[in-house]
């Protein structure tokens, strides 16, 4: 009898403060967190496109959303998320489903965490502004 065996994977997400330390600098710290919040609600909105787009299996698509939203996670510093967007873009072009399907997972378990540490570092709310 072969027994099947469920993997909890907790793979930890890599934020890089110096970008979000510019922002303070050039804009202060109400405008930084107002980029901030609006860079998180664009990728937020950027991850629910993408999700629609999997479900209709538009892979193609969804690579180029994917690129976009590696850009917009460098430019907070939101270094995982970057990464592993732009390998979600690299199997989309290459029609590499499997990879595709593998790094999609990867890339929305990134996101939620990447979400959650950069609202703990920058001190945002959460809610917007």
């Amino acid at each position: 009898m072969t027994n099947v065996v469920g993997l909890s994977h907790e793979e930890g997400v890599i934020i890089d403060d110096v970008p979000l330390v510019r922002l303070v600098e050039v804009m202060g710290e109400g405008a930084a967190e107002n980029v901030v919040n609006a860079a998180m609600r664009e990728m937020s909105h950027r991850m629910a496109q993408m999700e629609q787009l999997y479900q209709a299996g538009e892979a193609f698509s969804l690579g180029r959303d994917a690129r976009r939203l590696a850009r917009i996670g460098n430019e907070i510093g939101m270094t995982s998320l970057s990464l592993v967007a732009r390998d979600v873009q690299r199997c989309a072009a290459r029609g590499d489903m499997i990879a595709f399907s593998a790094t999609w997972s990867r890339l929305i378990r990134i996101a939620d965490r990447s979400l959650d540490a950069i609202y703990g570092l920058a001190g945002c709310s959460g809610q917007g502004s």
